[in-house]
């Protein structure tokens, strides 16, 4: 994948597909630290002890639309081909977090992408379940929790338009912000 952005929403959608009703994405830009980490924490099912050990393999998946499961073997590379590294922890019945490490610096290292695109792909594709996006950068924090803005919200819902354009404009604005420096 092109993108960081791409590799979140294909994670993500991986918790949706395990069950999940809450997804946190949470992006760390340090540059400082020279070190960008990504992590997606999901409340899904889970995966197997054999799965587990067999993440770098594409050609293991538990879906039954497809035979290929490339997410996560192509964001272990991702992350290795820039220093960095992939770690899953899992628990049955209790979810997953995904978190990739990357050098920021590193002339290998995917740009980060249209978050806010993917933010709102993921919520507008998926209203009955929860987001929770932070983005940190250089110390700098923005969080966008469905969970607050559907209390706030009233009647309108989060797959209204005017919403949908509202959190994109939030995100993209955060993110002029932030990298502003």
């Amino acid at each position: 994948m092109r993108e960081l952005s791409l590799h979140i929403l294909d994670i993500a959608e991986n918790g949706i597909t395990a069950g999940a009703d809450c997804i946190h994405i949470l992006v760390e830009e340090d540059r400082t630290a020279d070190r960008l980490t990504v992590i997606i924490t999901d409340n899904g099912h889970g995966m197997s002890a054999e799965k587990i050990t067999r993440l770098a393999d594409p050609f293991v998946t538990s879906r039954t639309t497809r035979r290929v499961g490339l997410g996560l073997s192509l964001l272990a590379a991702a992350a290795e081909r820039c220093e960095g590294l992939l770690s899953v922890e899992t628990e049955p019945d209790a979810g997953t977090k995904v978190k990739a490490t990357f050098l920021y610096s590193h002339i290998d290292r995917a740009p980060m992408g249209d978050m806010a695109a993917t933010i709102t792909t993921l919520i507008r594709g998926n209203p009955q379940i929860e987001f929770v996006y932070t983005h940190i950068t250089d110390g700098e924090e923005f969080t966008l929790d469905t969970r607050k803005l559907k209390a706030e919200m009233g009647y309108l819902s989060v797959t209204n338009p005017v919403v949908i354009h509202h959190f994109t404009a939030s995100i993209r604005n955060s993110r002029g912000q932030l990298t502003a420096k």
